[in-house]
C-alpha cells in the first residue's frame, strides 16, 4: 500500500518548507518532495546569494570612498572567486541549518521529482504516496524568451557562479533582479548597460522613487535604455550584441537575461487532474485552494508578487487553513518589497497613481520627506526620500522610500500600512535619534500637518 500523509508538499522552497513546518506544528504527518535542494531558489540562486554579492559591492563602494571619511584604504579591485567563495559559505550554512530543522521537526523529505497522479496521490520516481491534503509549491525559474544560454548569455543563476569580473555587461530587464545585478556589477567595476522595454526602470515602483533611482544610476555611471524592447541577442567573437526593435545595437562581454521568472508547473500532471492553469500559473481562489479535492497552491506558481516572504506567508496560511483556523488573507498590495540595489528601495501599499485611481485624486494626501534633513542619512552620505500616502481623514495606505540602507525601514512601514495607522498615530510615536527611522516619523508628522524639521 502507498505510504500516506496528512499533508504532502510538492516543492521545498520558501513556500513549501513553510507549509511543511507549520503543518508539523499542528500535529500532522508531513512529507516534502524536492527534486533538488530544500531551500529552493531563494536560498540557492536568489535572495541569499544575491544579497551576499550586494554586501560585497557595498564594501567595495565604501573602500573607494573611504578617504572622505578620513580612513585610508588602498582599493585594488575585487576578487570574484573569493566573493563567490564567501557567498557559497553563507548558502551552505543556511542549507545545513534548514536541513537539520526539517529533520528535527520530523518532516519526511522525499528526494526526486514529483507528479500529481490523482487528487490525493503524488508519484515520485515510480513510488506513489497518498495524502489527505496536497500543497503545490514548485516555484519559478528564469524566463529566457527563447534565447539560447551560453557562457556569454546567462541568467541570474549562472551570474552567481561567475568566478571572474567581466569588463562590460548588458542587463536585459530593469526590474528588481536586473537593477540589483547592475548595481552590484557597477560596484565591482563592470561597465553596465540596462535594456528595459517599459518606459522606466523599476516600473512597479512609485513615480517619485523611479525618478530618484534613474538619476542615481546615471550618477553612478550605469547607463540604460528604456521604452524599447530587445529584438535579438547574438554572440560575437569577443562578446554579445543586443539589437533593439528600433534597430539600435549594444555590445558587451556578457548579457544577463533578467526579464522575470515563470512558474514551474509543466509536466506535473496538474491539468490532467482538473487544475486550471493560465500561462503556467496555478489559478486559485483567495484562500489558495485550486478548486480540486484538497489541493492548494502557494508561492511563485500563484499569480502575483514573486517574493520569498510572500511564499512563507502562503505556506503558513495554507497550513492554518488545513487546520481549520480560518487565517487572515494578506493581499499582495500589503506585502513589503525591497530592492537591494544602491540606492535601496522599499515600498508597501499603494503608489500615488494607484491610490488616486482607488480612492480618487482629491481624496488622498501625499508627503515626501527628503533624507537630506535626516542626520543618520547625512552621516551615511546618502540622499533620497520617504513618501507617505494617506486617505484624507483616514489611514496611511502607502509608504515608499529610496536611499542607502532604507530597506531596513520596511518593518515599521509594513506595520503602518497593515495596521491601518492614521498619520497622527505614527506622528506621536518616538523614533530614536539619530536613525534613518526618524524619517518615517517626520513624514507622518508632515502628513498630519505638523512637520518638525520639514
Amino acid at each position: 500500500m502507498a505510504e500516506e500523509f496528512d499533508v504532502l508538499v510538492l516543492g521545498g522552497g520558501s513556500a513549501g518548507y513553510a507549509a511543511a513546518l507549520r503543518s508539523v506544528q499542528h500535529g500532522y504527518s508531513v512529507a516534502l518532495v524536492e527534486k533538488s535542494k530544500v531551500g529552493g531558489t531563494c536560498l540557492h540562486t536568489g535572495c541569499i546569494p544575491t544579497k551576499a554579492y550586494l554586501h560585497a559591492a557595498e564594501i567595495a563602494d565604501e573602500a573607494r570612498s573611504s578617504e572622505k571619511y578620513g580612513v585610508h584604504v588602498d582599493f585594488n579591485g575585487v576578487d570574484m572567486a573569493k566573493i563567490k567563495e564567501y557567498k557559497d559559505g553563507i548558502v551552505a550554512g543556511k542549507f545545513k541549518g534548514l536541513t537539520g530543522l526539517l529533520k528535527m521537526r520530523k518532516v519526511q523529505v522525499i528526494e526526486g521529482e514529483g507528479k500529481l497522479v490523482s487528487q490525493n496521490e503524488v508519484e515520485v520516481d515510480g513510488t506513489t504516496y497518498k495524502a489527505k491534503n496536497i500543497v503545490l509549491a514548485t516555484g519559478s525559474t528564469s524566463k529566457t524568451f527563447g534565447l539560447p544560454l551560453s557562457d556569454k548569455i546567462i541568467t541570474s543563476t549562472e551570474a552567481l557562479e561567475l568566478d571572474y569580473t567581466p569588463k562590460s555587461a548588458i542587463v536585459l530587464g530593469g526590474g528588481v533582479i536586473g537593477s540589483e545585478f547592475a548595481s552590484a556589477w557597477n560596484s565591482y567595476g563592470v561597465d553596465v548597460t540596462i535594456i528595459e522595454g517599459l518606459p522606466t526602470l523599476v516600473p512597479n515602483e512609485d513615480p517619485s522613487i523611479i525618478k530618484i533611482m534613474e538619476r542615481t544610476f546615471k550618477k553612478r555611471g550605469i547607463t540604460f535604455n528604456v521604452g524599447t524592447f530587445f529584438k535579438d541577442v547574438e554572440e560575437t567573437s569577443d562578446g554579445v550584441k543586443v539589437t533593439l526593435e528600433d534597430g539600435k545595437t549594444f555590445e558587451a562581454e556578457i548579457c544577463l537575461v533578467a526579464v522575470g521568472r515563470g512558474p514551474v508547473t509543466e509536466g506535473l500532471g496538474l491539468e490532467e487532474q482538473g487544475i486550471t492553469l493560465d500561462r503556467g500559473f496555478v489559478m486559485t481562489d483567495k484562500r489558495l485552494h485550486t478548486g480540486v479535492g484538497n489541493i492548494y497552491a502557494v508561492g511563485d506558481i500563484v499569480p502575483g508578487l514573486q517574493l520569498a516572504h510572500r511564499g512563507f506567508q502562503h505556506g503558513i496560511f495554507v497550513a492554518e487553513e488545513i487546520a481549520g483556523n480560518n487565517p487572515m488573507i494578506v493581499e499582495d498590495i500589503n506585502i513589503p518589497k525591497v530592492t537591494y540595489s544602491e540606492p535601496e528601495i522599499m515600498s508597501i501599499g499603494y503608489t500615488q497613481p494607484m491610490a488616486e485611481e482607488k480612492f480618487g485624486k482629491d481624496d488622498i494626501e501625499v508627503t515626501e520627506y527628503n533624507l537630506a534633513g535626516n542626520g543618520k542619512s547625512s552621516i551615511l552620505g546618502t540622499s533620497g526620500i520617504i513618501k507617505m500616502i494617506a486617505v484624507k481623514g483616514g489611514p496611511i495606505v502607502g509608504v515608499h522610500g529610496i536611499g542607502s540602507r532604507i530597506g531596513e525601514q520596511i518593518g515599521e512601514a509594513q506595520l503602518i500600512v497593515n495596521w491601518e495607522a492614521y498619520p497622527e498615530d505614527v506622528a506621536t510615536l518616538l523614533h530614536a535619534h539619530p536613525t534613518q527611522n526618524e524619517a518615517l516619523g517626520e513624514a507622518a508628522m508632515a502628513l498630519f500637518g505638523h512637520p518638525l524639521h520639514g
